[in-house]
């Protein structure tokens, strides 16, 4: 019996022998094989994949990507029609302050001071741009505009080498995260009674005083028919909203009230009006293109008391809009429906 099992296992491994080349031609054969009988090849997939198949293939980068950086020099922008402080700011990334610190020459930290075809200095950062003056030092000037000395020496802008920190008087710094008191440019409350001194040198519209009238009804409605900013908001440099309006659109009475303001003044609003509501609400409104109320008339709430326009100091059409109570000024949008 051995013998026939012997028999078989000689003609397997026989076999054996044969297959293994055949196998071995098979799998380093090239893709096509003979024709599937009709003259057509067919096509083999390779049973082993070779390293170049198998591998990820690097494109070529045509040019370097360089990061952006953040600007470090002061730039000059000139002011455009429509501009305002505050969308001045935002476009450059820094604040209405900044901006008005560092144009102090220009705006004399008065916002309505802006007008197109001037010149603004363009900080790279928050603070304040200060030029030397022969005795600062970098603790002195750091602790006038609270700020750190070593952020002045190590901005990049100020090009301060660190190994000999030193300032030239006259030469313009960069103070990062400065800051400093505004010197406000604002009209005086004018009362509806005696004022007790000369309002003259606000302007021909300035009123005398000494009138009774109408009283307010201590809500406000909008001034404007169009019920949104376009200008600066209210903030510490801008105790007012600018409100949109068209040339010549109407301007209403916020509330009931005696006119003490009627005409031109002097400090850059062009024609202005003020009224005074009785019940320690003062309105104002200004860059008015038409005046159509006067001094010691009553007004009410709602009624037409003069045109938008852009007088004086204004870049374009709005309605500088003031409320003030008891003689300190109020944000307008806490009044405003």
């Amino acid at each position: 019996m051995w013998h026939k099992w012997y028999r078989w296992l000689a003609v397997f491994l026989a076999a054996a022998v044969v297959l293994v080349p055949v196998g071995v031609a098979l799998a380093s054969a090239p893709a096509e094989a003979p024709s599937g009988g009709r003259g057509v090849p067919v096509v083999m997939p390779p049973l082993i994949s070779t390293p170049s198949q198998s591998g990820v293939r690097r494109g070529m980068m045509l040019h370097t990507i360089i990061p952006p950086r953040s600007r470090v020099d002061v730039i000059e922008y000139t002011v455009q029609m429509g501009d305002s402080l505050f969308s001045i700011a935002h476009h450059f990334g820094i604040t209405p302050e900044t901006l008005l610190w560092a144009n102090y020459a220009v705006l004399h930290d008065n916002p309505d001071m802006l007008a197109p075809g001037k010149k603004l200095k363009i900080p790279p950062v928050n603070g304040v741009y200060y030029k030397w003056r022969a005795g600062d030092t970098f603790e002195t000037v750091a602790r006038k505009f609270h700020a750190n000395p070593q952020a002045i020496v190590d901005f990049p802008g100020n090009h301060i080498d660190p190994l000999n920190p030193k300032v030239e008087p006259g030469t313009w710094v960069m103070v990062p995260g400065g800051r400093r008191p505004f010197k406000q440019w604002v009209v005086p409350t004018i009362p509806r009674g005696r004022a007790g001194v000369s309002l003259g040198y606000l302007g021909p519209g300035a009123c005398p005083g000494g009138y009774t009238g109408a009283m307010g009804t201590g809500s406000f409605v909008w001034p404007t028919p169009m019920h949104r900013l376009v200008g600066n908001n209210y903030g510490p440099s801008h105790l007012a909203v600018d409100l949109g309006i068209w040339m010549g659109g109407p301007i209403y009475a916020a509330d009931s009230g005696v006119v003490v303001f009627a005409g031109w003044s002097n400090v850059g609003y062009g024609n202005m009006i003020m009224i005074d509501h009785g019940n320690g609400y003062q309105t104002l409104y200004a860059h008015l293109s038409q005046v159509n109320v006067h001094c010691g008339q009553s007004v009410f709430q709602g009624q037409l008391i003069g045109l938008g326009g852009s007088t004086g100091h204004s870049t374009g059409p709005h309605l500088h809009f003031e409320v003030r109570y008891k003689g300190g000024f109020i944000n307008p949008w806490t009044v405003l429906p």
